[in-house]
């Protein structure tokens, strides 16, 4: 081997390196991680208020364990390496599975044994749902991918209860809390997971549009499905939630990955989708072409059986969201706190301040609107809600909170981004990952324009909806003045309610409701910005606005874990 000159002269590697270095690394923050992710007021309090004080001891647990340095690197690691598709084996076989990075599989089982997947169904406990949205909200720090098989699963076991033959076989597999990633006959699993493909190339939202097929067999109850789905996602998935066209019209049906002789049912995955986001976790194009399929509900009302999959789903965009907003929140407070920028840190720099301020009163709104949402779906589902009132303010508000929280999103994401300047503009921050998924789940289980009509949809033929809605500003009535007028004001827009003003009518029912919910449960700063903020106008366009009066100090003291 030839020796370099610096092997031929010991010690010369040291001085070279002195002499060359060009500066010492100062003025960056440490590590986050290790971090305590439910190390939020908002949170907490929402969670004992809801119902689901029991939990609380578990969310903390869970909260360590999400903010821990391996629980990141998971969801890092998750995301640099994603599932890869693998159509056939070395043989030549169609096997159509993908594979993923042991740290999805990290990821997911505990994600599973917490909880977070259909455990709720299963667990009599007032405040369950609540408990599992709370867990959602911590563990939701680590990484949002996996987030997409948990809330199907979850939203799955509502509407197979519309077939009881099934449900009795699936629902206690489907409400499990072990995580079994491997592809057999479901029945003879420890635990099952579910997906949900609806959508088409030709009509997205609009699934009446659908042109796969479902023919009737001789066996009752049994069908063979014939096209081509757009947007399935976890295709590993053990059994999904199809709508197809049948005799009778769109219909609902399940179909397993693997059927009842253990052959491989035709699932016949084209392709993965190349994504903004969200990547960790992956979402396909199936085909299919003579695959088994079971109806679910009667034939032609498999958008009425499949819609409380929905509702369960927007539900947790809401929350995904609202995670993400704490999640980027915490990153941005973090890295203000250790970093100096004109001779001060930027903690105490007064428009720092400002927009941190800002980003955390839409952090706590959404919050305690994700856990009130989680409160009636808990009442609803339970039959603790005698008079219907909790499912009907449920049904309008979960629209309305699915809507707005979720619009905001991408917003708060790169305002948070932002506050890391450079540092945040690099994919090691973790913030470019955070800032991709956040469209998502405007888009995921209708988008704005799919939520807004809906809300219209509900106001007209529900009427009910209003009145639970206007119930619940009521409980806050007199308290304070601006929230007051904008009841009325909203009142008003009711009246003249149309398609084309539906965002700004839902916009307006978000925002009050919002107000209305901090007022009645916040800290007085936090109510009172929100109120002069986003209801009395008294706010610029951009985050960081606030009004001089706004108490920064108080707000980013209960907002900012170690306070400010």
């Amino acid at each position: 081997m030839v020796s370099t000159p610096a092997q031929e002269q010991p010690g010369v590697t040291q001085e070279l390196s002195g002499q060359y270095a060009t500066h010492d690394v100062t003025n960056q923050p440490p590590p986050l991680s290790p971090y305590d992710a439910s190390e939020d007021a908002a949170l907490l309090e929402g969670v004992r208020r809801e119902g689901a004080g029991w939990a609380e001891e578990d969310i903390r647990r869970l909260g360590m364990r999400a903010g821990s340095a391996q629980a990141q690197e998971w969801g890092e690691q998750a995301n640099r390496h994603e599932p890869e598709l693998r159509t056939h084996d070395r043989y030549g076989h169609r096997v159509d599975e993908v594979e993923f990075h042991p740290s999805w599989h990290h990821l997911m089982r505990v994600a599973v044994a917490e909880g977070l997947a259909a455990a709720p169904w299963a667990d009599e406990r007032p405040g369950a749902h609540v408990a599992r949205t709370a867990g959602g909200l911590v563990w939701g720090h680590t990484e949002a991918g996996h987030g997409c098989p948990t809330s199907m699963t979850y939203a799955a076991v509502p509407v197979l209860r519309r077939q009881p033959e099934l449900a009795k076989v699936y629902e206690p597999l489907l409400t499990s809390r072990e995580y079994d990633p491997e592809l057999r006959v479901p029945t003879e699993k420890r635990g099952l997971l579910a997906g949900m493909g609806m959508t088409e190339k030709q009509g997205g939202s609009d699934v009446r549009t659908n042109t796969t097929t479902a023919t009737p067999t001789a066996e009752p109850g049994v069908y063979t499905l014939r096209g081509h789905k757009w947007f399935t996602s976890a295709p590993m998935c053990d059994v999904f939630l199809v709508l197809a066209q049948a005799p009778g019209g769109l219909s609902c049906f399940l179909v397993p990955r693997i059927l009842p002789d253990g052959s491989r049912n035709a699932f016949r995955i084209q392709r993965l989708k190349d994504k903004l986001g969200n990547r960790s976790n992956a979402s396909s194009e199936p085909e299919f072409d003579g695959t088994v399929a079971w109806l679910v509900g009667p034939e032609g009302r498999g958008v009425k059986t499949i819609i409380e999959m929905v509702n369960c789903t927007r539900l947790d965009c809401v929350m995904s969201s609202a995670t993400l907003m704490r999640k980027t929140l915490v990153e941005a407070g973090h890295h203000v706190r250790y970093r100096s920028a004109f001779g001060a840190r930027l903690i105490d720099q007064p428009l720092m301040r400002h927009v941190l301020a800002d980003l955390a009163l839409e952090s706590e709104a959404a919050t305690t609107l994700t856990l009130r949402l989680a409160g009636a779906a808990d009442r609803a589902v339970r039959g603790d809600d005698v008079d219907g009132a909790e499912a009907a303010f449920r049904r309008i508000a979960t629209a309305v909170g699915k809507y707005w929280v979720t619009k905001r999103g991408p917003a708060f994401t790169a305002e948070a981004l932002e506050c890391l300047g450079g540092n945040g503009y690099v994919e090691e921050s973790g913030m470019p990952r955070h800032y991709r998924e956040a469209p998502l789940l405007s888009i995921w289980e209708g988008s704005g324009n799919v939520n807004a009509l809906d809300v219209l949809r509900a106001l007209s033929r529900e009427p009910g909806t209003a009145e639970a809605l206007f119930a619940e500003l009521a409980l806050a009535q007199g308290a304070d003045a601006r929230l007051d007028a904008a009841v009325t004001r909203l009142k008003g827009l009711l009246t003249t309610a149309s398609e084309a003003g539906a965002r700004r009518l839902v916009e307006q029912m978000a925002l009050t409701l919002q107000a209305s919910l901090l007022v009645r449960h916040a800290p007085t700063a936090i109510a009172d910005a929100f109120c002069a903020s986003r209801l009395d106008g008294d706010w610029g366009h951009a985050f960081g606005t606030l009004p001089d009066a706004a108490d920064v100090d108080t707000i980013l003291g209960r907002a900012l874990p170690g306070g400010a």
